[in-house]
């Protein structure tokens, strides 16, 4: 098993990691801002806008402290910021701004599902809470967190109020870049900017709360006031962002759309499917099967890679387990890199995008997205997994 002489060391990263996180719980959720006011400031003297090497070459990246808490309350004061949508992202971004302390308000279909659920969460109606259409009018600074399809299909609507003057705000470049679908252009005499989360808006959420924040990219299409640009770094840590890196639109979502069809989520999938399968072909037990594929990568040795990196995970494991992997990941390399290729060029091409669009759009769209669900949830490799998960020491009941 590659990861037994791995498991020492995964305790002491553990172990680090959870000394510095006292210094990563100084930012985040409100409450504790303000109760650990000194214990930011001091950090706040020391980290600030930077350029940084990323593997020879220099770009440069915002971090918290260069807008600390009460400079981005002052930078908003006269600012009503609109959440359009309370899907993952509205609702991790609305409630991330809205405990910081700034002035939001949320815009979603009244009386439909979100409306529920941001009432739930103690959005008020009349109050904090609207439909789509006055949330955007009242909005100084509107942020489209719709989902792709609906950002499409409401932007008729949207577009009136839209004035000159406002702030149009994207966590995601696809309705401006992909605009001969999506039929969204920049409104003249208006910012449009983009902050982007590296992840889920739940996630967004969760590390907010634990005083952590996701990485984000940011990216000005237009500036009309000659501010976009600061400002979009404040919206970014008001949001929640741990730290700020510049893209564009057109490679945010390039990107985005290619890393999610790609290793975060579909080859990811593909190539644990398949190692499976080839196992169980072979008279290996669902059990020995799925731990020598998805429990051993993720409780073991992905958050070594996640930790110090792909050599710090090699370095870690047996030398036979080493061995193998260095005489074989040029194999898979060599064997997935056309099927890169082709995939980006779908991205940059369109296709990507008008599929998804398409699918997106279907009356039936949710209840078939839950059908393919099923059919992974119902697969043995999954199935075997929750089984897995539950004799995890940390999972047992007592």
């Amino acid at each position: 098993m590659a990861s037994r002489s791995a498991s020492r060391t995964l305790a002491r990263v553990a172990a680090s990691a959870a000394r510095s996180s006292l210094a990563a719980r100084t930012m985040g959720a409100a409450p504790r801002f303000a109760a650990r006011a000194s214990a930011v400031s001091s950090i706040q003297q020391t980290r600030g806008i930077k350029t940084l090497n990323f593997g020879g070459s220099l770009e440069k990246v915002y971090e918290r402290s260069d807008w600390p808490k009460q400079k981005v309350l002052d930078y908003f004061k006269n600012d009503t910021i609109a959440v359009l949508g309370y899907g993952p992202q509205g609702h991790g971004q609305g409630l991330n701004l809205r405990d910081n302390g700034l002035n939001v308000i949320v815009g979603v279909r009244k009386d439909g599902r979100s409306w529920k659920k941001a009432v739930a969460e103690g959005w008020v109606p009349g109050k904090n809470l609207f439909t789509i259409e006055e949330a955007a009018d009242k909005g100084s600074i509107v942020l489209n967190l719709l989902s792709d399809a609906a950002q499409r299909d409401l932007w008729p609507t949207i577009k009136p109020f839209i004035t000159p003057g406002k702030t149009l705000y994207f966590s995601h470049g696809f309705a401006i870049t992909y605009k001969e679908q999506t039929h969204v252009e920049a409104p003249a005499g208006v910012d449009v900017v983009l902050c982007a989360p590296k992840g889920s808006g739940t996630t967004l959420r969760t590390l907010f709360l634990e005083g952590k924040g996701l990485n984000s990219s940011i990216a000005v299409f237009q500036d009309v006031s000659g501010k976009a640009h600061e400002r979009v770094q404040a919206l970014g840590v008001a949001i929640g962002s741990g730290y700020l890196y510049e893209t564009t639109f057109a490679k945010e979502v390039y990107s985005d759309l290619y890393g999610e069809r790609g290793v975060l989520m579909g080859a990811i999938n593909g190539l644990f499917r398949a190692q499976y399968d080839v196992l169980r072909a072979q008279g290996h037990s669902p059990s020995e099967a799925f731990n020598e594929t998805v429990e051993e990568a993720t409780q073991s040795l992905y958050p070594l890679i996640g930790a110090k990196g792909m050599d710090w995970m090699y370095a870690n494991c047996s030398v036979t387990a080493q061995r193998g992997a260095l005489d074989w990941h040029q194999k898979f390399y060599d064997a997935s890199l056309p099927v890169f290729k082709d995939l980006y060029e779908s991205v940059k091409n369109g296709t990507e995008s008008q599929r998804a669009l398409d699918k997106n759009s279907q009356p039936d769209y949710r209840e078939s997205l839950e059908v393919e669900l099923e059919e992974i949830r119902q697969a043995e490799i999954w199935r075997a997994g929750e089984t897995v998960r539950s004799l995890r020491p940390e999972n047992n009941k007592k």
